[in-house]
């Protein structure tokens, strides 16, 4: 890869994904129209960026970042005949670029993304130092890349669809014909959401045939139709066209759906599925665990989606098994990214642990409902709905 990236300081005290710093790095190289250098980061405390400092500035002091460019000092013939294009070395002390996140508002992530920036102009000879002319230009130029960088990450915000179900486990309760999960998805659509979620269940302890059809020919966003792989319940899919089949695991037991399809041992069944679906022009999802050799068997079989279950994510009792579980989600985004597929997730999600899913560039959509449901008990659906359109459309902002 054309970045590459070393620490010499301990990064456990700071929020940092060095694959995400990789990731814009080469975006950068791209857009300095340099893709094919190299180019090298070395992360470091504020004690070696002081002797840096010191030595090749004279200055005793920390400070951000350093650049050294490759060619500086050098014979360019002689450069001509190395086979590997070097741009340079970028040092960033992670203790200043915490310091000033706080000072500046900024994320931690977004202020290291803004050194990255820095350096990289230093590499190409943007020099702010030099006079106030050439610092017009560098700030300049700065800017115009933070502009795209934030305009790429504002469109790849994720999508936010609501599962209705919880309304229809209300109206069954009773026996009755309120409230009506019709008239919920309309009010999620108004309020913002960009789909309804439904799972008609072998059991219809819930959702019911009457609001599968009702709901196909009223929603005017995306209709998710959750299911298991069951004869009847296929038939109904082909008949209704969802724009979106998610297959899932059902327990008659269970009070929800307590975890991922097992693929790895159903692959005849789920991929015999995907075909009938696939005839019929519906594009299949299947609601997998964070897991590669599931993740692998959904592209093998043609899947077009998988929707990653968050669930033990959500659940965790500590902050360390948190990001352990939140960590198994980023890894098997990229790798389902990297098979082909698109990436949903979904499953627990409340306004305390959405956002950080949220700010996954390689998920396109998260589906909530209870979360959005229990909050509207106390606040009315709308409300609830955009209180969490919030939490998603920061999330990207924050990286």
């Amino acid at each position: 890869m054309p970045t590459h990236i070393t620490t010499q300081c301990s990064i456990d005290n700071y929020p940092l994904q060095l694959h995400k710093l990789e990731r814009l790095s080469n975006w950068l190289l791209k857009e300095c129209a340099v893709p094919d250098h190299d180019v090298s980061i070395v992360l470091v405390d504020d004690r070696l960026i002081r002797e840096l400092n010191n030595n090749y500035r004279k200055k005793d002091t920390p400070t951000n970042v350093l650049s050294f460019p490759f060619s500086e000092g050098a014979d360019l013939s002689s450069l001509a005949q190395i086979p590997v294009k070097e741009l340079g070395d970028i040092v960033i002390s992670l203790e200043t670029a915490a310091r000033e996140a706080i000072q500046f508002n900024h994320t931690f992530h977004q202020r290291l993304s803004w050194l990255l920036i820095h350096g990289m102009l230093h590499l190409q000879g943007f020099d702010h130092e030099r006079s106030k002319s050439d610092e017009k230009i560098m700030f300049s130029r700065e800017q115009e890349i933070l502009a795209k960088l934030n305009k790429k990450r504002g469109q790849q915000m994720n999508h936010l669809a609501i599962n209705v179900d919880h309304i229809a486990t209300i109206r069954q309760a009773r026996g009755i014909t309120e409230p009506d999960p019709v008239a919920a998805a309309a009010i999620c659509e108004l309020a913002g959401a960009a789909g309804i979620v439904i799972h008609l269940r072998e059991d219809r302890r819930h959702i019911q045939d009457r609001d599968v059809y009702l709901l196909r020919e009223t929603i005017k966003t995306k209709m998710n139709l959750e299911m298991g792989a069951n004869k009847a319940i296929i038939k109904i899919a082909l008949e209704v066209q969802p724009d979106l089949v998610t297959l899932v695991p059902e327990k008659r037991q269970e009070l929800t759906t307590e975890g991922g399809l097992d693929i790895v041992t159903q692959k005849k069944k789920i991929a015999k599925t995907i075909e009938k679906l696939g005839k019929g022009l519906i594009p299949v999802s299947l609601f997998l665990d964070p897991d590669k050799e599931q993740i692998a068997v959904a592209s093998e079989i043609g899947a077009t989606f998988v929707e990653l279950h968050t669930g033990r994510y959500c659940d965790a009792f500590s902050e360390q098994d948190q990001l352990h579980e939140f960590e198994l989600i980023e890894e098997a985004a990229e790798y389902a990214v990297s098979l082909g597929l698109r990436v949903n997730a979904g499953h627990g999600l409340n306004y305390q642990t959405t956002a950080r899913i949220a700010a996954l560039e390689t998920i396109e959509e998260l589906s909530i409902g209870h979360a959005i449901i229990a909050r509207a008990a106390f606040t009315g659906l709308d409300t609830a709905v955009r209180d969490m359109l919030k939490i998603v459309a920061s999330a990207k902002s924050s990286l």
